[in-house]
């Protein structure tokens, strides 16, 4: 019966010091693991905490057009990759143009994204006013 004692209270103790070292967490380490993992934020109020991301995300600021066929259009249209038309190929540009309702039609389709181009042909970041100052920089219209 001692035997069966002692093989008990090896279990027993390594129990309860597991127990001791987690009744060990202070309320400011559970208040941590608890905290929300984001927020929500309004336009025109104030968040904290989200400059850092505000000026990494641009901002929204405007882009130039040449700044915005340089990441986001040249692959394309620089060569007429599958199709699409050329920059500064004036013809093919307003034969599209025609077909889809001019310029307006052009961002129109270049927000949705047409055939291989997806919306806003990889920029989405971009406004309207960014997409339509690059298309008339590519275009000549």
């Amino acid at each position: 019966m001692n035997l069966i004692m002692k093989m008990l209270a090896a279990p027993a103790t390594v129990l309860a010091l597991w127990a001791v070292s987690a009744q060990a967490a202070t309320n400011d380490e559970i208040a941590k693991r608890l905290e929300p993992v984001g927020q929500v934020c309004v336009q025109g109020q104030e968040c904290k905490g989200m400059e850092v991301a505000v000026a990494a995300g641009g901002g929204g600021a405007a882009k130039t057009p040449d700044d915005v066929i340089a990441k986001h259009c040249n692959a394309c249209h620089g060569t007429g990759l599958l199709g699409a038309p050329k920059i500064g190929d004036t013809a093919a540009w307003k034969d599209r143009a025609d077909h889809q309702g001019g310029l307006d039609g052009l961002l129109a389709k270049a927000i949705t994204g047409l055939n291989a181009m997806p919306p806003k042909g990889t920029c989405a970041d971009c406004s309207d006013d960014d997409l339509k100052g690059a298309i008339k920089k590519m275009s000549g219209l």
